[in-house]
């Protein structure tokens, strides 16, 4: 089992910033392909970004490509997402997830945590 904690949501006015992180515990956090997900109101939740187990490749979406980046510390076991140029259309719940291999669907990834709001307003 691997447990995620995520933080760093709020409200930020378009243009703004926001550092979302995820923290995990139980089992080894390098076993794990890390990512991040959102759900906004009346719509699916959808893919954002991932992180391999070493870290070393990244996938984004192609909505946040050159606007998101998304990090992990090992030593802290925390998986980042860094929010830049945010819109109104970024809003909506994130959610941290672990997976055993990359896929974009929601349904291959294992583990997820609680969801952080982000709100952008215009």
């Amino acid at each position: 089992q691997v447990q995620l904690v995520e933080s760093g949501g709020g409200l930020v006015q378009a243009g703004g910033s926001l550092r979302l992180s995820c923290a995990a515990s139980g089992r080894t956090f390098s076993n794990y392909v890390m990512g991040w997900f959102r759900q906004a109101p009346g719509k699916e939740r959808e893919f954002v970004a991932a992180n391999t187990r070493s870290g070393g490749r990244t996938y984004y979406a192609d909505s946040v490509k050159g606007r998101f980046i998304i990090s992990r510390n090992s030593a802290k076991n925390t998986v980042y997402l860094q929010m830049n140029s945010l819109k109104p259309e970024d809003t909506a719940v994130y959610y941290c997830a672990a997976s055993y291999e990359m896929v974009t669907t929601t349904a291959g990834w294992n583990y997820w945590g609680q969801g952080t709001q982000v709100t952008v307003s215009s």
